[in-house]
């Protein structure tokens, strides 16, 4: 139950983008389409998972042990560049048109704040290891959720016939607002 209670926390109520406000420039950069929407959100989850699952252990077993846990952000920032390197030139083998697509966003996952906040929270909220997977995927889930949505949102204002000086971000940024006020109302199902 435990875990229900976490990934519904995780992709609903703590929305990383809609309620902590981690991961917006990626949020709005590439939730133009829902198809490059849909890559970046599995690009982060990957990268997301992998990296709180290495970071977890880093913790654990060498910055704890050592005595240095003041050099978590730093290794966790490394550990992640790592990890978005390997996506990077995996994508380019695997899928051209997506990596294509995703451009200059696929190098932003390693300054992805989500990113690191998740693999930091997962420390501060002393999960243990599938715990802590268990959050970084249902929290890469919900990424993923708001970021295609938004992007559906995006499809069909392109096709409105709104003012000049609403287009773009302006409207991007009323329907991100709205979504965030959609996911609060999930705020009551888990105390």
């Amino acid at each position: 139950m435990e875990y229900i209670l976490i990934i519904i926390s995780a992709v609903l109520i703590n929305n990383v983008v809609l309620a902590q406000f981690l991961g917006i420039c990626p949020f709005l950069g590439v939730s133009g389409k829902v198809n490059t929407s849909i890559g970046m959100a599995g690009a982060v989850t990957f990268v997301m998972v992998l990296s709180t699952t290495v970071t977890y252990l880093i913790q654990t077993y060498v910055l704890d042990k050592l005595g240095i846990a003041f050099m978590q952000t730093i290794t966790f920032i490394l550990v992640i560049a790592f990890l978005v390197q390997i996506v990077e030139i995996i994508l380019k083998k695997i899928s051209q048109p997506l990596y294509q697509a995703l451009g200059i966003f696929l190098p932003l996952i390693t300054t992805n704040c989500a990113v690191l906040g998740v693999a930091i929270l997962v420390i501060q909220k002393d999960y243990n290891l599938l715990e802590g997977v268990v959050y970084s995927a249902a929290t890469a889930v919900g990424f993923g959720l708001a970021l295609i949505l938004l992007a559906g949102i995006r499809e069909h204002m392109d096709l409105a016939d709104v003012p000049k000086s609403m287009k773009g971000v302006p409207l991007s940024l009323i329907a991100a607002g709205i979504l965030a006020l959609a996911f609060m109302g999930f705020t009551g199902i888990v105390k």
